[in-house]
């Protein structure tokens, strides 16, 4: 079959709605500044969907250093990957700076966070050793993953029972292959909001010897006292041996890095495909990391500002009866019953008649019978802002409790 002809007849999981719903629930256009209320549509939305935890995208002084950067070195300089012509004395700078803040000994600064945890799985591993991973990791650990020719046990998810049985099958293995055992992880799930049990991950370094990486994405400036992330909320941060953490959250930016020991550090420095061969991170948005970075330590009143609106966000929709889930994180699921016709109507509802936009996830991400709306606090919302948002939710929820959202699509028109 012609390659072209195949992907007609198989859109993906996704992809199967996309004639229906493209530019509204699925690549819809938020417009005007980043900010907690923005245009959809041409209509005001109160926006509950960025990562902008900490409210830093529009922070004056950040704009300022961002515009002041660009201005100064454009977005091409330094030009070529690290290794060959892209390095630069302000990219070790912002790694000790990173290092410091989670608590390692060095850190190596990416160009993307993504492609950058597939390479660090990549390279950390042969095929001799095996890898032990938790069954709801982000799509850039799956993908790592592929890249990995050795063994491979998942766990379901934060099933430490499980993941220990997981860990006596890799000790089997490599005790004959005389390879090693990496254990991953993620802080928060994005998705639902929970966190990995890293305190009792590394626990179970008593009794079995691996090393343990975790993708830090949506914890790095959220948790922990100072914003460290997820392994200093749980007191182990020494015991994380590779530590990730993106720009694309907390920082509102591009990029991100990994923290370790300098001996690993140095090795990934020289291993990491997708930095060897791509260009690295442009100076402009270097230096807006820095800056990013410096914002975070200097004004820990954000962090405080976003668990403000998290938890009281979190109260409100709980003591309404809404679902949560077991989210400990800003991360805010709400969980309803509904196919994806009710769904359909139900976020259209939202959007058009009750000015509120945010993420809706479907079959295949969760059960068919279950739609879960996917709400973002950050420090930039206010108390009024989660009031106006609970009592829709009352509303939205009684709706579907009284089944008053169609359960077909014949008469539904954008």
């Amino acid at each position: 079959m012609d390659i072209f002809e195949k992907i007609k007849k198989n859109r993906g999981a996704l992809g199967q709605y996309q004639e229906f719903g493209h530019g509204y629930f699925a690549f819809p256009k938020l417009e005007g500044e980043i900010a907690p209320r923005m245009k959809f549509r041409g209509k005001e939305v109160l926006t509950w969907s960025l990562n902008n935890y900490l409210g830093l995208a529009n922070q004056p002084e950040i704009r300022k250093a961002d515009a002041e950067a660009a201005a100064k070195y454009g977005l091409a300089a330094p030009m070529g990957a690290r290794m060959m012509s892209g390095h630069s004395s302000t990219h070790e700078k912002f790694e000790e700076m990173a290092a410091r803040f989670v608590h390692k000994e060095d850190a190596y600064l990416l160009n993307f966070g993504y492609q950058g945890m597939v390479s660090i799985i990549d390279a950390m591993v042969d095929r001799h050793d095996v890898i032990v991973y938790d069954s709801e990791s982000h799509a850039c650990i799956m993908d790592g993953l592929r890249l990995h020719i050795g063994k491979r046990f998942v766990y379901p998810h934060n099933d430490i029972d499980s993941c220990e049985k997981q860990l006596q099958r890799a000790q089997k293995i490599v005790e004959e292959t005389g390879g090693g055992i990496l254990v991953i992880t993620e802080g928060v799930f994005g998705m639902a909001g929970d966190l990995g049990k890293l305190d009792k991950i590394t626990a179970l370094k008593k009794k079995y010897q691996f090393r343990f990486l975790v993708d830090d994405a949506h914890g790095f400036g959220t948790m922990g006292d100072t914003g460290s992330g997820t392994g200093e909320h749980f007191g182990v941060q020494d015991q994380v041996d590779i530590y990730f953490a993106t720009f694309a959250k907390s920082m509102a930016g591009i990029g991100g890095f990994v923290a370790s020991t300098k001996d690993v550090i140095n090795y990934l420095r020289y291993n990491l495909r997708s930095q060897i061969y791509a260009k690295s991170l442009p100076m402009a948005m270097t230096l807006g990391a820095i800056k990013r970075l410096e914002f975070i330590q200097a004004h820990p009143e954000q962090k405080e500002k976003l668990w403000i609106i998290a938890h009281a966000l979190q109260k409100g929709l709980r003591e309404a009866g809404l679902n949560l889930g077991k989210t400990e994180s800003p991360v805010t699921p709400v969980f309803m019953k509904s196919g994806v016709p009710q769904a359909t109507h139900m976020i259209y509802d939202l959007r058009e008649n009750f000015g509120i936009f945010c993420s809706v996830v479907v079959y295949p991400v969760v059960p068919r019978d279950v739609v879960m709306l996917r709400l973002i606090p950050t420090a930039a919302h206010t108390l009024e802002d989660v009031d106006y948002t609970v009592k829709s939710f009352i509303e939205i929820k009684s709706k579907v409790d009284n089944n008053q959202y169609p359960d077909n699509l014949a008469d539904f028109n954008l």
